[in-house]
């Protein structure tokens, strides 16, 4: 919880929920591997933290709408869930048995803002204001994916879009997404290490992806 507090001044709910993680998903992983096992031990920075990157970007304005594709054990969604709980998130992954201990974690923390359904990106027929995302595809592919269901009248102060975060260098998916739709979508690019100091964060990047 140290890390979490040297960068987000939190309420007494949110300490509570962000230090009932350790335990919960170490209870759930040791039955279905939702993160993996080396990683466990580093839930707050390499999980926790890592969502919370985008908030270090945006402070999501009371009633913005965010989906989470791909949400593995529920991040970025759920520690997105906690920081914003005047905000709506929907949480999809394709596996069923990750969505379950998704909807058990979510159970846990009494979250009243979110939902975590078995879906793939393509299948869901709401909008949104945000999409966010870790590194479940290229940045070609999630904006196929999710291009069409991003809200068109933002209120926040960033505009809506896809909101991914992916390491590495990015140059040629860049130039394949500007290919692909023809320079539709603009891009922000954010270096995650200009945000917490951590060696972890070096290569990471938050994607901004606007039209």
């Amino acid at each position: 919880m140290e890390i979490i507090n040297k960068y987000f001044s939190l309420n007494k709910e949110q300490i509570l929920q962000f230090a009932s993680l350790k335990q919960i998903y170490g209870e759930w992983n040791a039955k279905i591997n939702v993160i993996s096992r080396k990683d466990i031990d580093s839930l707050y920075e390499r999980h926790v933290l890592h969502s919370l990157a985008i908030a270090k970007v945006i402070r999501f304005k009371e009633n913005t709408s965010i989906l989470d594709v791909g949400t593995g054990g529920g991040f970025p969604g759920i520690p997105l869930a906690i920081l914003f709980p005047e905000c709506s998130l929907l949480l999809t992954d394709s596996i069923g048995k990750k969505i379950n201990v998704v909807n058990e974690v979510i159970k846990e923390l009494n979250l009243k803002n979110v939902k975590a359904i078995k879906s793939r990106a393509e299948e869901v027929e709401s909008t949104f204001d945000f999409v966010v995302s870790r590194a479940v595809t290229s940045l070609n592919e999630m904006t196929s994916w999710v291009g069409n269901k991003i809200n068109t009248a933002g209120f926040n102060e960033i505009p809506n879009g896809i909101l991914y975060l992916k390491g590495g260098d990015l140059t040629e998916e860049l130039k394949e997404l500007n290919i692909k739709f023809n320079k539709k979508f603009k891009t922000n690019i954010f270096e995650l290490k200009d945000i917490f100091s951590e060696e972890f964060f070096i290569t990471k990047k938050l994607i901004h992806i606007f039209k």
